[in-house]
Parts: structure tokens; sequence; C-alpha cells
């Protein structure tokens, strides 16, 4: 018997949000991990079997200390940025279908919801820092708002170019389009687009832009501005912006699994499911953890560079070559 729907709603709520919390914390195990691995040495190996524990420990450690508030800074706003900032990881996570019957909303709009939340991110770093009173803040804020206007252009055109091809842009139905083995997936489809693999390949480096991710990872720059836009909170502000960081890494790659990777689609054509999303999504995790290990940071314009002088204009392309061979076809 199936649930009512406000208890089938709760149920998903509750467990989209158990699936954030238990990644966010595990994905702060898997980094230190992965980074030990790629340079030969071991990773956090004091609190538990292998450092199993360490998130647990992380968490008490952020809950136990004081939220400060420092003097003059915009109390309301300086404390509703950490709030805003996990809303489109949450909200976007609800509409991604991990099988063809599990998707908390699938809902016709799916994609134009993921992106329309997408920018609350971008407004959530901005305040935290301008509410901050702290220069070097703001000019991380100032380099995540040119980073991410940068790199939404390029990426909106390569999704543009899976909605073309698929027309709709309800989730389900574009990995349903998908069906049968891996050479009908979007990434690998080069008969309805020749540049389909740079398609994808554009999609995944302009996620990393998106999320703030090595070697884009211009909202924190450590080594050159503090702890970036987050330089003010402490404890568990900090600990929320943290959180988010990885709950959007998870939707980034969700997203990627979905529109180019065949979603819950099995790779030989039989037993699809919520394993082979969770496979395909886990792969795209790992790899960037594998990239922010890999590769330095680099250059802030360089990096706009990179988008305005050669993913645009590839992108573009690709939407343009795309549209031809639909036509033709």
């Amino acid at each position: 018997m199936s649930l009512p729907e406000p208890f089938r709603l709760a149920a998903f709520v509750l467990g989209i949000l158990s699936f954030v919390g238990l990644n966010a914390a595990y994905l702060v195990w898997v980094e230190p991990n992965g980074a030990g691995r790629f340079q030969r040495r071991p990773g956090p190996t004091e609190a538990g079997p292998a450092g199993l524990l360490q998130p647990i420990a992380d968490a008490l450690k952020l809950m136990s200390k004081q939220l400060i508030v420092p003097p003059g800074v915009d109390a309301t706003l300086f404390r509703t940025a950490p709030v805003l900032v996990m809303i489109p990881a949450l909200v976007g996570l609800a509409v991604i279908p991990f099988s063809e019957k599990l998707v908390a909303l699938d809902v016709n709009f799916g994609l134009l919801l993921v992106f329309a939340l997408g920018s609350i991110n971008v407004i959530a770093v901005m305040l935290a820092a301008w509410s901050s009173r702290n220069k070097y803040a703001i000019i991380a804020a100032a380099r995540v708002v040119s980073q991410n206007i940068a790199y939404e252009i390029p990426m909106l055109l390569v999704v543009i170019t899976v909605i073309l091809s698929s027309g709709t842009l309800n989730l389900n139905e574009i990995v349903r389009q998908q069906e049968g083995w891996f050479w009908n997936w979007n990434a690998f489809k080069v008969w309805v687009n020749p540049l389909a693999p740079f398609t994808f390949l554009i999609f995944f480096t302009c996620m990393l832009a998106e999320t703030n991710r090595a070697p884009f990872d211009m909202a924190e720059a450590e080594s050159e501005l503090v702890a970036g836009a987050y330089t003010e909170y402490s404890s568990m502000g900090f600990g929320v912006f943290f959180m988010a960081e990885y709950a959007n890494i998870l939707l980034g790659c969700a997203i990627g699994t979905v529109l180019f990777l065949g979603g819950w689609q099995s790779p030989i054509g039989m037993f699809s499911g919520a394993i082979w999303f969770l496979l395909k999504m886990y792969f795209l995790v790992f790899t960037v953890v594998w990239i922010r290990w890999t590769f330095p940071r680099t250059q802030f314009y360089g990096l706009l560079n990179l988008s305005w002088k050669i993913l645009i204009p590839v992108s573009l392309f690709t939407l343009l070559l795309s549209s031809a061979m639909l036509k033709l076809l």
C-alpha cells in the first residue's frame, strides 16, 4: 500500500537530508584519505579504525565551539547566508531520479528547477562576505561572482544541447531516452552530437568551477585569502559552508550522471536501478577528489580566459553542430 502524498514527501525529505548529511560527513573522510593515497602518505588514522570516526570527531568539535558574530557586522545576513547556501543542493537532489521510481519530485521542469536555484549559492556566498565586513572575504566573493558568471554560460550551452536532443526538461525522461548499452548515453551519442565526449568534458569542467573545487577554488583560496569568503565564520557557521560544498558536489555529479551517463540505466542494457546510478555518481565524485590533489590552483585570469576564450566558443559551436545534425536527421 502506497503512502499518502504528504507522508511520501516527508519521507523523501528526511531521506534527502540523511543522504546529504551522511555523504557530506564521509566525503570529509574520503578527501584526506584520497590526498594521502595520491601523495603517498597515510591519511587520518587516529579517530576509530582507519580514521572512520574522524567526521564524527570533526562534527563534535565544531558543534562544541561558539558561533562568534564579530562586532559591526550585519548579524541577520551573517546568520542567514549559511542557511541559504544549503537550499540549492537540498532542493536540487529532490528532483534527481535515483531510479525510475525513486524520485521525490518527478516534475516536467526538474532540470530548470535545478539551474534556477543554482544562483542562490552565489548570492549566499556574496551575502556571507558582504555581511562580514572583511576585505579578504569581499575580494574572494567578487572572484566567486565573476567565476560563476563565466562558467554558467558554457554549462548552460551544453545542457541546452542535451535538451535539444532529448526534447524535454524532465530528468526521468532524459534518462529513459538513454536506455540500452553505454553508447546510447549522451556522452557517447556521436551520431546526434559528433562532439558529445567534449560536451561532457565541458560540463564536468564547469561543474568543478561552479562548486568552487580545485583548481577553481577561488572562493576559499586558503594560501592567498585566509579562508576566502568564509574568513569570519566559526563553529557550525563554517561547518555548514563546508557541508554545502560537498552537497553541491553530489548534486553536480548527480546531474552529470543523469544528463550524460545514462542515470539509472545499466551500461550493459539490463539490471537498471539505483545501484548503477550511485556507482556512476560516486565515480564522478572520486574524479573530483582526484583532480583536486593532482592539479595546482590556477591563476584567476587564466581561469576566466579558459571560459571566455575556449569553453564558451567550443560549447556554442557544439550547440550549433548538434542543432544542424538534429535538423538533418
